[in-house]
């Protein structure tokens, strides 16, 4: 589809866009407020979305879109799972809030919410952590945001993990902005390569986020946002179990699956103080073949090559 078109959106409706793998396609906001992700558009300012993106632009309110360029689909839907996204994150708000106060009462303080996301593979993953990490920020958090997905490395590039925190709502174009992440280097999409050495960067992750906290009462207060990989069965079932014990997770939301979130909840019952939550996936997500899987993240590693060498 080219050329510019508009789409007029009614209150808590979204349009889902999918962008072809060559050319990058331009998005604007006419009226009304909508967001990518979390993050609130700018009136009027034309934004380039990069080729394989897949986005969906929401409005609680009403809004008009146009967009520029080719897209492989577009389509407006009034069916989302946006409320109980909010909803979670209201949650998490008044925990974070609840740490807070403890520290600031001179008690034993507690600890923010530590919220890991889990799912199979194309269930929205990086999408609700995106939104639960943006939404935290416009409250005035500062979130610390931790990938384990090695397959497409959203913070840096796939075959890594990592952690950073998240200052401003997460920019739908230029992603997160990052200063001083922390990053090991794990050299494979998958941990079947060496699942003992997948275990041991998530422990020492776990162990250094856990000495910057005991410093930071404020950061500790926040908390966490986990991305994990869509590998949910054998070897990353394992891999997943070792993950929620290693950084202490309290929160645990299932994307799209109720057989993962049934089993969770049983091996983790002895565990009161873990939540384990299912969300519904929202219907724009796509499941990519493999060759799409490998385009994407040969993308990303030219992304991020380009970005440091403009520095």
């Amino acid at each position: 589809m080219a050329s510019s078109r508009q789409f007029k959106l009614a209150k808590e409706s979204e349009l889902r866009v999918e962008v072809g793998p060559d050319m990058p396609l331009r998005i604007r906001l006419l009226f009304g407020t909508a967001e990518i992700f979390g993050t609130e558009l700018p009136p009027s300012n034309w934004l380039s979305i990069s080729p394989c993106s897949k986005i969906t632009v929401f409005t609680w309110n009403g809004a008009t879109i146009e967009l520029d360029g080719v897209s492989e689909v577009e389509y407006v839907a009034d069916e989302t799972p946006m409320v109980s996204y909010v909803n979670a994150h209201a949650i998490l708000d008044a925990r974070r809030a609840q740490a807070k106060a403890s520290h600031s009462n001179n008690v034993d303080s507690l600890q923010g919410p530590r919220v890991i996301v889990v799912g199979p593979t194309d269930s929205g993953k990086s999408s609700l952590c995106k939104m639960l990490l943006s939404w935290a920020c416009k409250q005035g958090w500062k979130p610390t945001y931790v990938d384990l997905d090695i397959g497409q490395g959203y913070i840096t590039i796939p075959g890594c993990i990592a952690a950073t925190p998240v200052e401003m709502p997460i920019d739908a174009v230029e992603g997160i902005p990052l200063e001083m992440p922390i990053v090991y280097f794990y050299g494979h999409t998958s941990p079947t390569a060496n699942g003992d050495l997948y275990k041991v960067f998530v422990k020492e992750l776990a162990r250094t986020l856990e000495r910057q906290f005991s410093g930071n009462a404020e950061a500790r207060a926040v908390g966490m946002v986990i991305n994990t990989m869509g590998w949910v069965e054998g070897l990353g079932y394992e891999l997943l179990l070792n993950a929620i014990d290693t950084f202490n997770c309290d929160v645990v939301l299932v994307l799209g699956q109720e057989k993962l979130c049934s089993m969770l909840k049983e091996v983790l019952k002895t565990k009161p103080k873990v939540d384990v939550v299912k969300l519904h996936k929202s219907g724009g997500i796509v499941m990519r073949n493999q060759k799409v899987r490998q385009k994407a993240r040969s993308l990303k590693i030219r992304v991020s090559a380009t970005c440091e060498f403009s520095l």
